[in-house]
């Protein structure tokens, strides 16, 4: 089998297309957390907080100081920023919250799938000369 027939193949199982189709809309159920977080439940917290705005906490590590994190990050300053990584933070939350919502109702609304007929037991050896026996002394 040739490596295109065999990537074709492998290509076209539904698994790969399945995995596809979930990649594609994680990446975009992604921006919409990302939005939620930004611009909704972060300008919230900042308020509630005091009014701070978590995009723009930093710690610089350089020697010289700046007023806002665009002029250090302008400037090159080695910068440590914390407020992005809160963000981020809060993303992978909700992200994950609402992958432990989705499981939990897929897992409700699974069937149980019924249990297989059991197979009967193997007839013991004695059992079975017996029943020769038997059938022999009927002839």
């Amino acid at each position: 089998m040739s490596f295109l027939s065999e990537f074709k193949e492998f290509a076209l199982k539904g698994n790969v297309v399945d995995l596809a189709v979930g990649v594609i809309i994680g990446g975009a159920f992604g921006k919409i957390v990302d939005s939620l977080v930004k611009d909704v439940v972060m300008p919230i917290l900042g308020r509630l907080i005091g009014g701070v705005d978590f995009k723009h906490l930093y710690i610089n590590l350089g020697d010289k100081t700046f007023e806002t994190l665009e002029a250090a990050e302008k400037a090159g300053a080695p910068l440590v920023k914390y407020g992005a990584f809160i963000n981020t933070t809060v993303d992978f939350l909700i992200i994950a919250l609402a992958i432990f919502v989705a499981m939990k109702a897929i897992n409700k609304l699974k069937r149980e799938q019924p249990a297989a007929p059991a197979e009967p037991a193997a007839t013991p050896e004695d059992v079975l000369l017996l029943r020769e026996i038997r059938d022999a002394l009927k002839k």
